[in-house]
């Protein structure tokens, strides 16, 4: 069982930078593939990032891409989104996902879930 909690979110001017947090509960946080997603009102939840067990590998879509970067550190069971250059369309909640699956997903068959954190870019 792993319980994800992120933080870091707020209100930011276009261009600006923000970073997110996901602290994980959970002693076999190092095994889990993690994943960044979020959902914008009346849109559907959409992919964001992807980090392997070891951070060794990431993915993010061309959206994002350059912008954003996925990190983690095992040793402090958390995981990061760094966001920078800051678009008026990532305004979303923003959330934090782990899977037992040993390899990179994008989809959202992610096995636990974070509540959200809410980003709000203005333009």
């Amino acid at each position: 069982q792993v319980q994800l909690v992120e933080s870091g979110g707020g209100l930011v001017q276009a261009g600006g930078s923000l970073r997110l947090s996901c602290a994980a509960s959970g002693r076999t946080f190092s095994a889990y593939t993690l994943g960044w997603f979020r959902q914008a009102p009346g849109k559907e939840r959409e992919f964001v990032a992807a980090i392997t067990w070891d951070g060794t590998y990431t993915y993010s879509p061309d959206s994002v891409k350059g912008r954003f970067t996925i990190s983690r550190d095992n040793a402090k069971n958390t995981l990061y989104l760094q966001m920078n250059s800051l678009k008026a369309e990532d305004t979303a909640v923003y959330y934090c996902a782990a899977s037992r699956v040993p390899r990179l997903i994008t989809t959202m068959v992610y096995d636990y879930w974070g509540q959200g954190t809410q980003v709000t870019v203005s333009s």
